[in-house]
């Protein structure tokens, strides 16, 4: 398998960006090397009387936490895991989808995070890939999905997860009722017995013996199965480094963090790399309370959930950002908690950016990050130099380059437009069975994104684009995330995503999928009036089509794929 350059960010020679790094974030971390089983124990002796999560009304300390995720360990040895196992985890997120992590990592298995909203097609696809013989799920997956399919998928063991089971009292007796009579349903009865196990039953009559483990620092912790580079699903191979590395580095980021005092709101899904690093691993290595949000949808929820438990750390998406701005009656609300947010996935657009932080008197810093790179490569600085617009400068022990994207042994200068390289210690050892590619993705010791970008003078960079998305227009670039930005600047326009459509003569012309705000309309020939104000000829939307809503992945992603996927079903244009 091809590696990328997994030390501590090569020779750590100065660069451009380090000058604008806050005051107290270092340049160089000179990391601990605490695997991801070590966690919850070191979180449990420095903090294990602060409360570890909150869900609903249920809560535990960090000390309850690991005694927890012991107990899911030796329950977990008692089904026949062992060192170096897979264990899948399809799971909303729970306190059952931190129990289990935890508890995995520390029966020294390999966990498989699958997104609860796949398909059979796609769980086998991952399962078998993945070889995984155990597999922790929801009971409503296990009763929609899994067990009439048994036969067709891989694991033989199955441990089915309840959303009530450790909730309190009334809720614990409500909610299988009101979870049944939601569309789609959220609870189901499951019959145990072959092979079928129920999660809290199982795990807390277990022993809670801490495990003795060969695992290292270098071995694999995560599988994080993402489209990539190169399309395919396919399985990132994700260290206890590449991650216990990544958790730190984003500490650093934020000197001005109390370690053991912040409330860390975690409604990006646990089973994406995003959620699971900068909100699950980073809140358990700072020690912050994370405040668990099963379906970041919901926004009532979480705005609640913001308020309720004023809530000072936010990871979220730009389109999050934006549905609480445009969230009924959200300027009488006290979201003042809020002091710091961390942006990522898609350009946040300015105007939404600052409408946020004038609702909640913090600071959003728009970062980037792959699944390939545990997520976080580069952030805005918090307090210093922060360009809206771009995604910061490379974190503490990372470098990255933008070099030509048709022969990377050519280093492009500022401003230039290429494909961005990164290498640092979060960078993942390569995809799982994919040698071919590994050699491709990784060589010469950088991981190459598949993202455009351009450095300035200061080494701030900036996204223009994915190689796959870029429009050409008869010979003419076009990046998509620029059309969109100038976009949603307008008044009218909520939402939209820009993709290229086929052309006779142009080879690809411009298409735009627009949402407006409620009680707002716009004509075809109103945009492309505004567009011609702010955008070159060959930038402007030729096509329009408006639409209630687009289409957005688990983690509010736009999907530009599928708005691609019904053109060509379509015919095109």
């Amino acid at each position: 398998m091809g590696t990328a350059d997994h030390g501590n960010g090569g020779e750590h020679k100065e660069q451009r960006w380090h000058k604008h790094y806050d005051e107290g974030v270092p340049a160089v971390i000179d990391f601990e090397e605490v695997p991801l089983h070590g966690f919850l124990a070191r979180a449990a002796e420095q903090h294990g009387d602060r409360p570890a999560l909150v869900f609903m009304n249920c809560s535990f300390t960090y000390a309850e936490l690991y005694d927890k995720a012991k107990r899911c360990a030796n329950a977990l040895r008692s089904l026949g895991v062992k060192e170096g196992s897979r264990v899948a985890i399809q799971l909303p997120n729970i306190p059952q989808t931190v129990i289990a992590f935890h508890g995995a990592a520390l029966a020294g298995a390999e966990v498989v995070m699958t997104n609860p909203l796949y398909t059979l097609r796609e769980i086998e696809h991952q399962w078998k890939d993945a070889e995984c013989d155990l597999a922790i799920v929801a009971d409503f997956i296990f009763e929609e999905t899994i067990e009439p399919n048994r036969a067709k998928l891989r694991p033989k063991t199955y441990i089915v997860a309840h959303i009530p089971d450790y909730l309190g009292f009334p809720l614990n007796v409500l909610a299988p009722f009101k979870l049944k009579r939601q569309t789609p349903k959220r609870y189901a009865k499951v019959q145990t017995g072959n092979g079928v196990h129920e999660f809290k039953k199982l795990v807390e009559p277990a022993s809670n013996a801490p495990l003795t483990l060969n695992r290292g620092i270098d071995d694999i912790a995560v599988l994080q199965y993402t489209g990539g580079t190169t399309g395919l699903s396919k399985g990132a191979v994700l260290t206890h480094r590449n991650l216990s590395c990544n958790a730190q580095q984003i500490h650093a980021w934020f000197p001005e963090v109390e370690t053991g005092r912040e409330v860390n709101i975690i409604c990006l899904p646990l089973f994406h790399v995003f959620g699971l690093s900068v909100g699950m691993n980073w809140s358990i290595w700072a020690g912050s309370k994370m405040v668990l949000v099963p379906n970041p949808r919901d926004i009532p929820s979480l705005v609640k959930a913001i308020t309720k438990h004023r809530v000072t750390l936010f990871p979220g998406v730009p389109a999050l950002f934006n549905a609480i701005n445009n969230f009924p009656g959200v300027e009488s609300l006290d979201m003042t908690s809020v002091k710091s947010c961390f942006s990522g996935s898609a350009p946040i657009p300015r105007d939404v950016q600052e409408r946020f932080e004038k609702l909640t008197n913090s600071t959003i810093i728009e970062g980037f990050g792959m699944s390939e790179t545990s997520p976080v490569s580069h952030v805005n600085p918090l307090k210093g130099l922060r360009k809206i617009g771009s995604v910061g400068i490379p974190m503490s022990n990372t470098e990255a380059k933008v070099v030509d994207a048709d022969d990377d042994t050519k280093d492009l200068g500022v401003g230039e437009e290429g494909e961005l390289l990164v290498r640092g210690p979060q960078v993942m050892r390569g995809y799982w069975k994919c040698d071919d590619i590994n050699a491709d993705v990784l060589r010469g010791g950088w991981m190459h994104t598949g993202d455009l970008a351009s450095m300035d003078e200061d080494g701030f960079f900036k996204i223009v684009g994915r190689k796959k998305d870029m429009i050409n227009c008869s010979g003419m670039k076009v990046f998509p995330d620029e059309v969109d930005e100038v976009l949603m600047a307008h008044p009218a326009i909520l939402e939209a995503a820009t993709i290229g459509i086929p052309h006779e003569s142009r080879g690809e012309t411009v298409k735009s999928f627009i949402v407006l705000h409620e009680g707002k309309s716009l004509t075809t020939e109103e945009i492309e009036a505004y567009s011609r104000e702010n955008l070159a000829g060959y930038k402007i939307p030729r096509e329009v089509e408006f639409l209630d809503e687009l289409p957005k992945s688990s983690v509010m992603k736009i999907l530009r794929r599928e708005l691609r996927d019904r053109e060509i079903a379509k015919g095109g244009s």
